[in-house]
């Protein structure tokens, strides 16, 4: 890794199958609202548990070529915890997704993320208020379902049937009594 770089220069990049990648500039409003809420979501969850959620700005080191700044993470193995950042695959790894940073979030960091071992990858698209929620499987991460807030304008066309159908909870794979409210991961997103 180049070593020349300024604090701030390094801070403002993932390094990426050993190339350093400029991260967007600082996220807009909504990005951080979603972040902000998820993270809010797992840290009053988790208190006083043995899993703790980290948010955007605590570095990731998966392999010496892949250090990454998840816009959220939970990790359950204290011993993967440094001073300087995380050491091994978080448990979780929430990535809400940027123009700037979209095709990452979906491709290589993805694959890292799978091949390293994280159990379950949520990418969160404030733009579309969607959640898509993976799960590990043999090296892979899986699309398990995915849940969103559906338009006025779409809810206002269907009947109230297909209304009551629209998923607005799910559950977290890690934790069986922890159940996420889609709106809440949305709450404030304009």
């Amino acid at each position: 890794m180049n070593t020349n770089l300024a604090y701030q220069e390094y801070q403002e990049t993932e390094l990426i199958g050993g190339k350093l990648v400029a991260m967007s500039p600082s996220p807009l409003v909504n990005h951080n609202r979603v972040s902000r809420n998820i993270f809010h979501i797992f840290n009053s969850y988790l208190k006083g548990r043995r899993c703790e959620p980290f948010s955007d700005g605590v570095d990731l080191y998966l392999t010496e070529d892949d250090r990454f700044i998840p816009d959220m993470m939970v990790v359950c193995d204290p011993d993967k915890i440094k001073p300087d950042g995380v050491y091994g695959a978080p448990d979780l790894v929430v990535e809400v997704l940027s123009p700037s940073t979209a095709r990452y979030d979906r491709g290589r960091k993805m694959e890292v993320y799978a091949r390293c071992g994280v159990r379950e990858y949520w990418i969160v698209s404030p733009g579309d208020r969607t959640v898509e929620q993976y799960f590990q499987e043999d090296g892979r991460l899986v699309l398990h379902s995915a849940y969103g807030l559906e338009l006025e304008a779409i809810l206002n066309k269907m009947t109230q049937e297909e209304r009551d159908s629209i998923p607005t909870e799910f559950q977290c794979s890690l934790f069986d009594d922890l159940t996420i409210q889609v709106a809440d991961i949305f709450d404030r997103v304009v």
